[in-house]
């Protein structure tokens, strides 16, 4: 059986890219890994489960006669399949495997932009960088309030991903309660020894008041890896930036003006 088992993982290695690539979306030893392909031994039961669950088939499958397996995945081809979802994310993957450590930059923002829909008043919403699995991730929360009575009248929230790229960090997200939205900013790193704003240009849309797709300075606070959320999340909404309720710098990095000579909106280095 063990034969029948180093014969049916080769067959399934085969419809993929690499076994370097199944071992590590796999999570497991290369060396191990190797000694399962010659039959020099066999997973444990979480590996074999995990095993399974990666390439669509059961246990009882992946341990029949290999003349049957082999017909059995040919009519299948479930590895291809597979592929061809997968395809996609082996964009982001190439991204995760070139981007530089976000550690430094784990932690929670007030996030800084005139907004798309509220002409002449800035957004200051709430946002977290956070590391999983390797891996640096973003959630951002938008919170409208009646400017006179302070009630909620519109909230969105934001998930996505960062990178750390060629000295810059980006970050994509996009709208999870609706998915009506895409938003991709691009931002100076901090090359201070204590983490203050971060300042960078992002793209995007309104959400509520039509789609025209437009560019703005945007700004990044970091409030520390460890505060109030709730009472970080009552000094989101809108503000008017002329009430002098905003950091003079922050709320002088964001105007979005484009000197004479110049011909695209860009930020200086801070």
């Amino acid at each position: 059986m063990a034969t029948d088992f180093s014969a049916n993982l080769n067959l399934l290695c085969s419809y993929q890219r690499s076994i370097a690539e199944v071992c590590r979306r796999l999570n497991v030893n290369r060396q191990q890994f190797n000694r399962y392909l010659n039959g020099q031994s066999r997973p444990s039961r979480h590996n074999m489960r995990r095993i399974c669950d990666y390439f669509g088939v059961t246990e009882s499958e992946i341990l029949v006669e290999h003349a049957q397996f082999e017909q059995m995945i040919t009519l299948r081809r479930r590895p291809v399949e597979r592929t061809e979802l997968e395809r996609p994310l082996s964009h982001l993957q190439t991204l995760y495997q070139h981007s530089q450590d976000l550690q430094k930059y784990v932690g929670f923002y007030y996030r800084y932009f005139y907004s798309f829909g509220n002409k002449g008043m800035v957004f200051r919403t709430l946002a977290t960088i956070y590391r999983a699995e390797g891996r640096y991730y973003w959630k951002n929360i938008e919170i409208l309030r009646d400017q006179t009575t302070g009630r909620t009248t519109g909230l969105n929230k934001y998930e996505g991903l960062v990178f750390f790229l060629a000295d810059r960090v980006y970050i994509m997200e996009y709208e999870s309660l609706e998915v009506n939205s895409i938003t991709q900013m691009t931002l100076y790193p901090s090359y201070q020894h204590r983490l203050d704003c971060l300042y960078g240009i992002q793209t995007g849309g309104p959400t509520r008041r039509g789609r025209k797709p437009g560019a703005s300075r945007v700004a990044l606070e970091f409030l520390g890896r460890n505060i109030d959320v709730k009472q970080a999340l009552r000094q989101t909404g809108l503000y008017d930036p002329s009430t002098g309720v905003l950091r003079d710098d922050i709320a002088s990095a964001i105007v979005n003006t484009i000197d004479p000579g110049d011909f695209v909106l860009e930020i200086e280095a801070p």
